[in-house]
């Protein structure tokens, strides 16, 4: 295998890692995943958290194999863009947890924008630009 491809793999693993842990996490404790949903006042919490798990477990599958990793990539981004919203409001908060909420914020949306760029390369090649 060329370093090339050993290379772009293990970047989108990185890329996935958040969602393979996570997916995986929320499979293994159900009910830490309920609480999760409940936390952030989502309802009705057992087929979001179900929603969730299969999105992110799903969506980096198809990243990770190359099966309409376009596509994979988009839910990913998108999931990425509305979980920062409804996790990392900073501009609902204020004093010290402002801040770090913040910078989660717009670290998500680098993140969701590393998906984007997947997915146009998967759709468009990686010598096309818009």
């Amino acid at each position: 295998m060329p370093l090339r491809h050993l290379l772009h793999g293990l970047a989108l693993l990185a890329l996935c890692a958040a969602y393979l842990e996570g997916g995986i996490t929320k499979l293994m404790d159900f009910g830490g995943a309920l609480a999760e949903m409940q936390q952030f006042g989502l309802q009705p919490a057992a087929p979001l958290a179900v929603a969730v798990i299969a999105l992110e477990l799903g969506g980096a599958a198809l990243v990770l194999s190359g099966h309409l990793r376009w596509l994979g990539a988009l839910a990913l981004g998108a999931f990425t863009v509305a979980a920062s919203f409804i996790a990392n409001d900073f501009w609902a908060m204020s004093g010290p947890e402002r801040t770090p909420a913040m910078h989660a914020f717009f670290e998500h949306l680098g993140l969701a924008g590393g998906f984007a760029l997947v997915a146009w390369h998967d759709r468009f090649g990686a010598g096309s630009s818009p």
